[in-house]
């Protein structure tokens, strides 16, 4: 069987200067690491925009329906159609988010994309990489452990051990560190309190250096970090523990965005990893004004399905940055529709046009969504090698009898050729020009009216069930002035609902928010529903299993 591994391995990475120069990013401006990839300082946003540019560089949003066990393919399909307008000649840059190392040794084993819509090197961005997700790590950890020395000396500011809410983070899937007690041992070693670790992607750290726009606006969230409350339930940040400068030093180089390449020479920033499930699922602003700014079309994906990360693109993101995509390509696949239709994934690829059929009412909820913000829709037909004409005519007919766009893309075994019809699509469809994103509720409405507006328009919920936990942390947001920020709801990925065992479009059921945060640097309210977990385990057979290192150095497994 030929891997993504394989298939990379088939092409040549050009000298990363290859891909900076045509893209106009000047030689003082490139940070290289090796050969095949480079960090951007962000003075090169400060250069005047290159003069053969189009005066408004397009800006396309790819996301996807609701994501299935099949996989949809949302990043390939953002580097095919990247490839493609390559292909046709046109001036596009991609901005994508880093992998992260829980996933890609858990179930994932890889997230570059896919068969001939690659961004490489694969290894490389798949481990480690330019220590971005290390340093926001470090930078996390360094704060809890500040906050932690802070209690042991005497504790000046009264923090109350009991509302300490940092808590460490690692880029592994680990459930075992989910809840833990720290500080025990004697008085030599802290005080003694209950703590945990998230995920490094689930840190509000990486969800302010993906919204910073530049070093002054990371030092202002920074500062703004919740780390606790005081007895008198008065909050403490990072800025009153003298924390900040030193987040900043271990921070300095992964605020500059990383250039790399698809397989077929297109340039991409891949720069921050939020998840949409817990966090925003965006890749920073800065990567994504550096396409913007150095091409006629900037690809960029918001993670999971639309109702996730295209949402938090929308209210998070374009909200503070004022960015505006042109379209938004929705991904479906076959598969996934058949998955949301009723067939077990162990029977996918028998041809059934009529469970195609059930699972469209999935797509067209997340059509509805994306129109909503007021945005055109282009329908993007992932085709798998086994997809039957009779299914994907099928998806063909009910988005033109909708109105709304649709194309097939074969990019995962053609890469860019194979993406020309989609990418013809998203050119047509941002020819009349599309209106300012409409956002569905208004900051100052009341946080319980912003969670119920997205439970019932975007997921179509009947009703929002608030525990009394919850009740009590908006009690204190409202008393802390925090009212007026963004909602991120953390939420199953796998379902409209927060209940993952319901497919397709369910209707009638209660979402039940458990707990609200405030991610005050980052700049919104973190809405935990149902049962999700900020830290993820590793699967029963975690892909890490099956990898190794040869005697040549090749790493194996990873795809």
């Amino acid at each position: 069987m030929t891997t993504d591994a394989d298939i990379a391995r088939e092409y040549t990475a050009r000298p990363i200067t290859d891909i900076s120069g045509p893209l106009g990013v000047h030689e003082e401006d490139l940070l290289p690491y090796g050969r095949e990839i480079a960090k951007v300082h962000q003075r090169a946003l400060e250069r005047p925009r290159n003069a053969s540019l189009n005066p408004e560089p397009k800006l396309v949003l790819v996301s996807a329906i609701t994501p299935t066990p099949a996989g949809e393919g949302k990043t390939t399909t953002s580097i095919g159609l990247a490839q493609a307008m390559h292909h046709l000649g046109e001036n596009v840059c991609l901005a994508l988010r880093e992998p992260s190392l829980g996933p890609c040794m858990g179930i994932k084993g890889g997230a570059c994309g896919g068969g001939h819509s690659q961004v490489m090197p694969m290894d490389r961005i798949n481990l480690h990489f330019t220590g971005d997700l290390h340093a926001v790590t470090a930078a996390n950890n360094v704060l809890a452990a500040l906050l932690d020395n802070h209690l042991h000396f005497g504790n000046e500011l009264e923090i109350d051990p009991r509302r300490v809410v940092w808590r460490r983070v690692m880029d592994m899937n680990d459930r075992t560190l989910r809840d833990i007690v720290v500080g025990l041992g004697g008085t030599g070693n802290g005080i003694p309190r209950e703590d945990g670790f998230d995920i490094t992607v689930a840190s509000e750290v990486m969800a302010a250096l993906c919204l910073a726009d530049g070093l002054d606006d990371l030092r202002a969230r920074l500062e703004r970090l919740i780390v606790g409350f005081t007895r008198e339930n008065k909050p403490v940040t990072a800025g009153d523990l003298g924390a900040v400068g030193a987040m900043l030093v271990l921070l300095r180089d992964a605020l500059q965005p990383n250039l790399v390449q698809t397989l077929e020479g297109a340039p991409a920033f891949i720069h921050g990893g939020p998840f949409a499930n817990i966090a925003h699922g965006c890749n920073s602003v800065t990567a994504t004004k550096m396409a913007m700014h150095h091409a006629n079309w900037a690809i960029t994906e918001a993670g999971f399905g639309a109702d996730l990360g295209a949402e938090k693109f929308f209210h998070i993101k374009c909200r503070q940055t004022g960015l505006d995509p042109a379209a938004v390509v929705l991904v479906a696949t076959v598969r996934a529709l058949k998955m949301h239709g009723g067939v077990s994934k162990d029977d996918l690829t028998t041809p059934n046009p009529e469970a195609v059929r059930l699972g469209l009412a999935n797509l067209d909820k997340h059509i509805e969504n994306i129109q909503g913000f007021g945005k055109p829709p282009v329908v993007a037909i992932n085709r798998f090698a086994d997809d039957a004409d009779e299914e994907l005519a099928v998806i063909r007919a009910h988005c033109e009898l909708k109105g709304v766009s649709v194309a097939e893309s074969r990019h995962f075994g053609e890469g860019g050729k194979g993406a020309v019809e989609l990418a013809k699509a998203v050119m047509t469809a941002v020819e009349t020009p599309a209106p300012a994103w409409t956002p569905l509720y208004a900051l100052e409405d009341d946080p319980h009216a912003k969670i119920r507006t997205l439970a019932k328009k975007v997921y179509g919920a009947k009703d929002v069930a608030f525990t009394s936990a919850a009740e009590r942390d908006l009690k204190r947001i409202s008393d802390l002035g925090f009212d007026n920020l963004p909602i991120c709801v953390a939420k199953v990925p796998g379902s409209l609902s927060d209940d993952p065992t319901l497919p397709g479009r369910p209707e009638g059921f209660t979402v039940t928010v458990r707990n609200v945060t405030v991610n005050a640097g980052a700049g919104f309210l973190v809405v935990l529903t149902g049962a999700i977990m900020r830290m993820p385990g590793l699967p029963r057979l975690p892909r890490a299993a099956g990898m190794d290192l040869d005697a040549d150095g090749e790493i194996l497994g990873l795809d």
